[in-house]
């Protein structure tokens, strides 16, 4: 017993030394983790250079578009076909995919040979052949008459510049078809399948499918290879009466809708299940990688929004020379001996297509050196490719691992010791453990990369692999995962087996490819109702005009929607106006007092002092003497604030409630609004009102010169800066105009002389039906459950209160339909009132990346894709555009109607403009003021943003009503 013990001791403690010998030996290809942490950033600054335009032809990792632009989201459905072609051999797949509440993925295939003399003669009879064998795999599953969409996995490098065209670059794996480089080889194959048919089998043998290495006759069809559950596989049967030697009864005709790369497809497979992964790895024969990157860091494919799937091809990493400090004598003598010297340089330090090779080279380097095998060579291990990257799997297994060493160098004619196997086992551990660690190191650095872009604490990601090396060798994938793990200790990362990348994978991108396009057809077809034409433009702003007609007709103005109300201001500022004069406004909560003193002359301008008063609830609500003595309190502190207490000033009041004015000093109250509810006021002239409770309190007398409606303020602001200013515009909760009327239109005030500002109130044109044949059911749901249902039609189409509500009825429109969110409705989403305006503005705002707007649609509680948030920034678009029109339309007709009163042919004038929607939306501006030149030709309209239209403009009414009343009087 002790005896076994020792031995076992002795054997243990030899095999440490050997191990200990080849590690020293060995010490260059033992990396630490700060050299693989500097290895992951090198990678991310050769990312970088392969992104960028500029940097790019020079770029050694060339980070290839791939169009494919979004990845499963578990709805895809359909019936799709995929070829898959790689080298000798090629398969034809058929994939029906279904989603019915289980997602589930059923595939048959073939596999068909290449006759060596197609692989070297003319690009078109290869192609000839591709779709003669895809005409016989639908004859023999009966689809000939479906158009079916087909993705082509192609396998060789190209240029791609579409998700359906891709260029060859240069054939590889031994194929050399003429006339095929240069050329896109999708457009090929359509030329190949639409003269089919007519040509029959165009006199070459019919196809053969392919078994182990041989072709077999079809009554004996390979089955395919399981691919696991949920996905069915079956095999193709064709019946040996059939005769394959006659042309097919009828041509056939697919949509070839993407080409595909190997490394694209795996990502595609793993997501169909995962729809965290947006990596796909490779680690076989060679290796690649692609990720999802965002568009607007791609600089090689126009637009910025959304992501698109990069093709890494990493495998030329270190090409420029950034790994030579970490490249060891034995991986540049490989690289010497290659076939592209210099080439490819990261593949052949990680790749299976090396790996055993480095192992061979580092073994015949210790035997010449007479530390294995006692200094013997043999002819075997001296020969290139003889020790087999499987062999370093076998060797590495856990328990039967150095008899395989045993065995396997026995084989290549040495006689090992017991220390040869260690050594050998120790070698072996050491090369595929380096090549898992690179592997992390460059993976590590794309994950950083998305998470980064992210703007996240913690990645949660997937990534699909495939590959020979990836999935046989006994540790790889273990080592492969601690690396990433130890790089990036604040990401989680899941790792997923792929499952038929090049087959499954191009279907994939195939069925992605066309759930998109059918979905952005059906959003499309939605949205359509919402898009404007020039016409329908025009025709809004003839409509408005008739309807200013009636508003401002003695006969009509009672049935007229848009009522266009005399003001009594009558003239706008002429630069003259001076003093000293006193403004109110109020029209909420909360209320102002203002102190405006109006220069003239050299100094000529305008300041302003004002502080702010509440108004509490028990006030709004209570008796109307209540209500007046406490604005007439504040006037009061205010006046005392501004040592200026017994002065008697002229005063400007804004009064933002329905009124009907009869005087420039004079408005009756028809209703209350905004929660104001005071006893007493309703059908009474405010000015009345505020004069008593100035007389109740005996402190102070004021002149009250004007009622001020806050649409006819902006256009007073503006017209002090502008003389041209003859139109006022508010677009922020709510939406009116005003403008300068003739006062021999204005039938509703006696007098023909001069002009008159007339406030439209046009946010309730439409109120008699005239819109309703470009109103929307979105438009009609917003209007049903609005506080007004029937009234401010025009105001609900175009102004800020409204259009975050309009937006959110289509997103639950398009959820519904599963064109978003995947179909799932949120409770926030089912609420009104959460999408509000001022996101409108942000989420289209030009330097938001849609990472940004997700951030703000997740703050509303809606979980989303990079796919969900184009599509909400698209709604959002469109919402807000078909404003700016409507408003434009109706701005139009305004500016035109005043260029026909003055009997012009051409018309220059000034819109002041107020109002968080046109001043805060990014595009809201430019768009209406587009409109108003399309369809006002004649008209040179000028917009000047007004500041505080509401008080500095109550001044300014005043003080032209001043300057007026002191002209007369003189």
């Amino acid at each position: 017993m002790i005896a076994s013990h020792l031995l076992a001791y002795f054997f243990t403690e030899l095999n440490h030394d050997q191990a200990q010998k080849i590690d020293k030996y060995l010490y260059h290809m033992r990396l630490s983790e700060e050299t693989l942490q500097e290895v992951s950033q090198r990678f991310g600054k050769e990312m970088e250079k392969g992104l960028g335009a500029d940097t790019n032809p020079t770029a050694s990792v060339k980070m290839l578009p791939t169009f494919v632009r979004s990845t499963p989201d578990g709805t895809e459905d359909g019936d799709f076909l995929a070829l898959d072609l790689g080298g000798t051999n090629f398969r034809v797949l058929r994939v029906k995919v279904s989603d019915n509440g289980l997602q589930k993925v059923e595939m048959e295939n073939q596999i068909y040979a290449i006759p060596e003399e197609l692989m070297r003669g003319s690009g078109v009879q290869l192609f000839d052949h591709i779709a003669e064998c895809l005409a016989n795999f639908m004859e023999k599953l009966k689809i000939k008459d479906k158009k079916l969409p087909l993705g082509f996995t192609f396998s060789f490098p190209c240029h791609q510049t579409k998700l359906d065209e891709s260029i060859l670059v240069t054939w590889t794996k031994g194929f050399k078809c003429s006339s095929v480089e240069g050329k896109d080889v999708v457009s090929m194959l359509r030329k190949s399948i639409k003269k089919r048919g007519v040509r029959g089998w165009a006199g070459l043998s019919p196809p053969g499918v392919v078994g182990q290495g041989h072709t077999v006759p079809w009554d004996r069809i390979l089955k395919a290879p399981h691919l696991g559950s949920p996905v069915m596989f079956r095999s193709v049967l064709a019946t040996p009466t059939q005769s394959l030697s006659s042309p097919p009864s009828q041509d056939f005709d697919i949509d070839i809708v993407a080409v595909v790369n190997d490394t694209v497809g795996t990502m595609m497979t793993c997501g169909y299940d995962d729809h965290n992964c947006e990596v796909g790895l490779i680690v076989g024969t060679g290796t690649n990688a692609c990720y999802m990157e965002e568009m607007r860091h791609i600089d090689l494919v126009e637009g910025d929004e959304g992501r698109m799937c990069i093709n890494m091809e990493w495998g030329a990493f270190g090409d420029d020379g950034v790994l030579n400090d970490i490249r060891t004598e034995f991986d540049r003598e490989i690289d010497m001996g290659s076939l592209n010297p210099g080439k490819q340089l990261f593949e052949k330090m990680i790749s299976g297509m090396y790996m055993g090779e480095l192992v061979r080279l580092i073994l015949v380097k210790m035997a010449k050196e007479g530390l294995l095998f006692g200094g013997r060579l043999t002819p075997d291990l001296l020969t290139t490719g003889h020790f087999e990257t499987r062999y370093v799997s076998a060797i590495e297994k856990e328990k039967e691992g150095l008899q395989k060493a045993h065995e396997i160098l026995t084989k290549l004619g040495v006689e090992p010791s017991h220390e040869d196997c260690v050594a050998t086992h120790r070698i072996c551990q050491i090369v595929s453990t380096r090549s898992a660690n690179l592997c992390g190191a460059t993976l590590a650095a794309v994950l950083r990369r998305i998470k980064e872009n992210k703007g996240v604490d913690r990645l949660r990601s997937t990534v699909g692999v495939d590959g020979s090396v990836y999935k046989k060798h006994p540790h790889f994938a273990r080592r492969l995962h601690k690396t990433v793990r130890k790089l990036l200790p604040d990401c989680e990362i899941r790792f997923v087996r792929s499952e038929d990348g090049s087959g499954k994978g191009a279907a994939m991108v195939t069925a992605v490819a066309y759930r998109l396009a059918a979905q952005h057809k059906a959003r499309q077809k939605i949205l359509e109702a919402l898009k404007l034409s020039h016409e329908q433009l025009l025709e809004v702003k003839q409509r408005m005009r008739i309807e200013m007609e009636k508003g401002l007709g003695k006969e009509t103005h009672a049935e007229a929607t848009v009522k266009m109300l005399p003001t009594y201001v009558c003239s706008t500022p002429d630069g003259t106006e001076k003093g000293d004069f006193l403004a109110l406004d109020l029209g909420g909560t909360n209320f102002r007092v203002l102190l405006v003193r109006v220069r003239n002359g050299m100094r000529r301008g305008v300041e302003m002092h004002n502080k702010i008063y509440s108004i509490p609830v028990e006030i709004m609500q209570g008796t109307g003497e209540e209500l007046f003595d406490h604005i007439v309190h504040c006037i009061s502190d205010f006046l005392e604030y501004m040592g200026m207490k017994g002065v008697s000033l002229p005063l400007g009041f804004t009064f933002s409630f329905p009124c009907q004015q009869t005087n420039l000093d004079e408005g009756i109250l028809l209703k209350w609004t905004k929660g104001f509810k005071a006893t007493g006021c309703e059908g009474e002239d405010v000015v009345n009102l505020l004069k008593e409770a100035i007389h109740r309190r005996e402190e102070f007398d004021l002149d009250v010169v004007a009622v001020v409606n806050d649409t006819v303020g902006t256009m007073m602001t503006c017209g002090y800066e502008d003389p041209y200013c003859e139109v006022g515009l508010i677009v922020g909760t709510g939406s009116n105009a005003c403008y300068m009327e003739e006062m021999r239109n204005v039938e509703l005030v006696e007098g023909e002389e001069g002009r008159m500002c007339v406030n439209m109130e046009w946010g309730a044109f439409g109120d008699n039906g005239c819109l309703d044949d470009i109103r929307t059911e979105f438009d009609t749901a917003v209007d049903e459950l609005s506080l007004n249902p029937g009234k401010q039609r025009f105001e609900k189409m175009i102004s800020g209160m409204y259009l975050g509500e309009i937006v959110r009825n289509i997103l639950m429109d398009f959820t519904k339909r599963g064109l978003l969110f995947r179909g799932r409705i949120s409770e926030r989403l089912k609420t009104r009132g959460i999408f509000e305006t001022k996101f409108l503005s942000q989420i289209e705002s030009d330097c938001l990346a849609l990472l940004q707007v997700r951030s703000i649609l997740q703050h509303l509680g809606l979980e989303t894709t990079c796919d969900d948030s184009i599509i909400v920034k698209e709604v959002c678009t469109v919402v807000a555009r078909r404003a700016a029109q409507l408003c434009g339309a109706g701005m139009a007709a305004v500016v035109d109607k005043i260029r026909e009163n003055r009997g012009l042919d051409f018309l220059k004038v000034t819109v002041g403009v107020d109002g968080t929607l046109y001043k805060l939306h990014p595009h809201f501006s430019t768009i209406m003021h587009e409109t108003v030149k399309q369809l006002s030709p004649k008209c040179e309209v000028t917009f000047l943003q007004s500041e505080d239209g509401s008080g500095k403009g109550a001044a300014l009414i005043t003080a032209v009503a001043c300057r007026i009343r002191e002209a007369g009087q003189r």
